[in-house]
């Protein structure tokens, strides 16, 4: 069955480490050991006890990680989600101050 996804506002920002963005840090080596991802585009972030982690957000899926240059987006009900850089403006609309218009 074709149907079209109702509309709904979210809120769009590209991920910036130390704000605060994500939902915690999983250590690499679970990444790599645990999941079934490609790992060469996620945001690694080595912390002062030498681990390497990755930043993550929770949804009702489970864990998403972000990767390098994608955005967060959160939905007018609260949902979160990762969008990539290449995907994001076909999905959402640009807004005004957005630097590309």
């Amino acid at each position: 069955m074709k149907s079209r996804r109702i509309a709904l506002e979210s809120y769009v920002e590209k991920y910036e480490q130390d704000k605060g963005m994500e939902d915690g840090f999983e250590l690499l080596s679970d990444v790599v050991t645990k999941g079934w991802i490609v790992t060469d585009f996620l945001i690694k972030v080595k912390r002062e006890d030498g681990a390497i982690v990755c930043p993550y957000i929770k949804n009702r899926r489970g864990r998403t990680f972000i990767g390098a240059g994608d955005y967060i987006v959160v939905d007018s009900d609260g949902t979160r989600h990762v969008c990539g850089a290449d995907k994001i403006w076909s999905r959402y609309e640009r807004p005004a101050e957005e630097p590309g218009n």
